[in-house]
């Protein structure tokens, strides 16, 4: 038998490292183009970008190989993999070695991304399943949230490669308690072989797909978003004569509310990931405020989700799920319309209203529309609905960046960003956020379009 308490322990400890990976890092990105004086500054942003390709293009891959051979074993490999990426990260002696060890850390993280919420809801019986999903958001949201804070302490402190050492020593930790009090395997009853085509097609989309949208304004970019949709709809009919195939097109064509939950999870992720960025831009280069108060401004928003999470959770396990979300999405669009009538003379007070608002709304739409995905679909089938989930998720971030450059392109141009430009940089962020409400109000009527789960 497995111990319930610690399976859901080093669930949330693995839950929490990838997104406390992604945002400490960025604090530390000066230190690193400091240490070894990076010529090309697109250099620099592949310590980023190179991770979240990484992991968004073997997530679900992932999580059919975890289906068919076992989720505790790709789960253990996985974190054992970000132990040894984040040990190679920290001993890094050039900015290649250090790209390459961030995407080995991005192949770990699409092992733990497809297979940690499958294993918490092949152990938690589904009354009992939003309240553990939403403590597993709220242990990601706390990575999130303590990302920034914790690593530019360590950063200006210890240097920036104890960050990474400091994550391979927590990553080893839960991975001994992974190890000893998770023990039971899960796989599909009738075992198929990996559909490696699909596989290579699907990573070749994504690939295509989430580049493209880095750099969206230029012609490359549209470019492959075009090279993006054609092998997108060659990976479909593949899927679908495919005996077994890495993503199960039937789930998408036949079940109505998995379709609908993921829609509704990528256009929700697509109109909130870039709002930080956005009011991080706002509050410095038109309130003033240093990088230090900006990021104390805008943990609001987090710390609000990782508190609420559980809670609203546990709440989709007693009213529809459907409903839940819908309403956290709904909080979402006010949140965002809000912050289309920012001036540089708004208070701060509605400012951080709205931050409340925006977190109150993701915590009540992100666990119950987690809950709903892998409640729509039969055990078997956990793995891949799992790693739905995080790639809907990670594209939604990429295309919210997209949107954002792509407006910044249009009104700005090539203008660098600082007072000459303060009008225009006003006018691209409330376009922006008009933009990203809409989206939100679309993705409302998907998310309540789903139907009801419990019938």
């Amino acid at each position: 038998m497995n111990d319930k308490r610690a399976v859901l322990l080093a669930a949330c400890m693995s839950s929490f490292i990838t997104p406390f990976l992604s945002s400490s890092v960025t604090v530390a990105l000066p230190a690193i183009n400091s240490d070894f004086s990076i010529p090309d500054q697109s250099l620099l942003g592949w310590i980023m970008t190179g991770y979240l390709l990484a992991a968004a293009i073997f997530i679900v891959p992932f999580g059919r190989v975890a289906d068919i051979h076992g989720r505790r074993r790709v789960f253990l490999a996985g974190l054992l993999m970000v132990v040894v990426s984040s040990l190679l990260c920290s001993i890094s002696s050039g900015v290649y070695m250090l790209i390459a060890s961030r995407m080995m850390e991005g192949l770990g993280s699409a092992m733990i991304f497809g297979t940690s919420i499958a294993i918490l809801a092949s152990v938690f019986p589904q009354q009992k399943r939003g309240r553990v999903l939403g403590i597993n958001v709220a242990a990601a949201y706390l990575g999130l949230s303590t990302g920034p804070l914790l690593g530019g302490i360590i950063t200006s402190y210890a240097g920036w490669r104890f960050i990474y050492l400091g994550v391979a020593v927590y990553s080893l930790l839960a991975l001994a308690i992974a190890r000893w009090k998770i023990r039971e395997e899960w796989r599909c009853a009738q075992e198929g072989e990996f559909d490696a085509t699909g596989s290579i097609l699907y990573a070749a989309m994504l690939l295509a797909l989430i580049y493209g949208l880095t750099i969206i304004p230029d012609r490359m970019g549209a470019l492959l978003l075009l090279v993006a949709l054609v092998v997108l709809i060659i990976f479909l009919r593949w899927e679908n004569e495919n005996a077994n195939p890495v993503l199960k097109v039937n789930l998408l064509r036949n079940n109505v509310v998995f379709l609908f939950s993921n829609l509704a999870a990528l256009i929700n992720y697509s109109a909130t990931a870039a709002v930080a960025f956005l009011l991080s831009l706002y509050l410095q280069y038109m309130k003033g405020f240093g990088p230090e108060a900006a990021g104390l401004i805008l943990v609001a928003q987090p710390v609000v989700q990782a508190i609420l999470s559980p809670l609203a959770g546990r709440l989709s396990d007693r009213i529809e799920p459907r409903i839940v979300a819908s309403a956290g999405m709904g909080l979402c669009v006010l949140g965002l319309a809000l912050f289309s009538f920012l001036e540089p003379i708004t208070p701060l007070e509605r400012i951080l209203f709205g931050l409340v608002l925006m977190g109150l709304g993701f915590a009540l739409f992100a666990s119950p529309n987690t809950n709903a995905i892998m409640s729509s679909v039969n055990p078997c089938d956990y793995g891949v609905a799992s790693g739905m989930v995080s790639t809907m998720r990670l594209v939604g971030q990429s295309l919210s960046l997209g949107i954002v450059m792509l407006i910044f392109s249009i009104i700005m141009g090539h203008v660098q960003i600082g007072q000459e430009s303060a009008d225009m940089l006003m006018e691209s962020i409330r376009l922006a956020f008009i933009v990203f409400a809409g989206l939100c109000l679309v993705g409302t009527v998907f998310s309540l379009a789903r139907g009801s789960l419990r019938g």
